[in-house]
């Protein structure tokens, strides 16, 4: 990793951001080399929450911390469970899971993938096929679990958008941290 997460903008498309720390219990069970915790809110009051975790290595035995395991461990349990299609800077597409989370009355929508050597990749079992393909042809292994949350509104279509929008404007600084 070239930089810090933390040097990601605060501000993306329009949209100010603030960090949001994690206690050190909760950084030690991630196992986690770095991280970024940050609320988002737009000129409107909309808000979403970002958060990228960053492993140097996965080789020592830690491995990518899977949302599909935190959320419902944290309360959220999920209610629909799809995939949906960001558009990349460069005109690329990826496909990353649309996860729709309630706990209590709350209902959230969940973007999240992985990302490893300029792949971004939906499911947990490729991004550890790639992880230890990549051990065997590259360099010690780098590996980021991303996610973008954002609170439900009384129109799931239009968080959706707002989430997915938001996901691809931020791709791009993102992108420049790890090559």
């Amino acid at each position: 990793m070239s930089k810090p997460l933390v040097t990601l903008p605060l501000e993306v498309a329009g949209w100010r951001g603030q960090d949001l720390q994690l206690e050190p219990r909760v950084i030690k069970g991630l196992g986690v080399d770095d991280y970024l915790n940050r609320f988002y809110e737009d000129q409107y009051g909309k808000h979403l929450s970002v958060y990228i975790g960053y492993y140097k290595s996965q080789r020592g035995g830690v491995v990518i911390h899977s949302p599909k395991n935190c959320l419902p461990g944290s309360g959220w349990q999920p209610v629909t469970a799809g995939y949906t299609r960001l558009v990349q800077a460069n005109g690329k597409s990826a496909i990353v899971n649309l996860y729709e989370i309630r706990k209590g009355l709350d209902r959230q929508i969940v973007l999240y993938w992985y990302e490893s050597h300029g792949r971004i990749i939906s499911s947990e079992y490729w991004a550890k096929i790639y992880m230890v393909l990549d051990a065997i042809q590259l360099p010690p292994h780098r590996c980021r679990s991303d996610s973008s949350r954002c609170p439900l509104s009384d129109n799931r279509t239009e968080s959706c958008q707002r989430a997915t929008a938001f996901a691809e404007r931020f791709l791009a600084p993102l992108g420049t941290l790890i090559q």
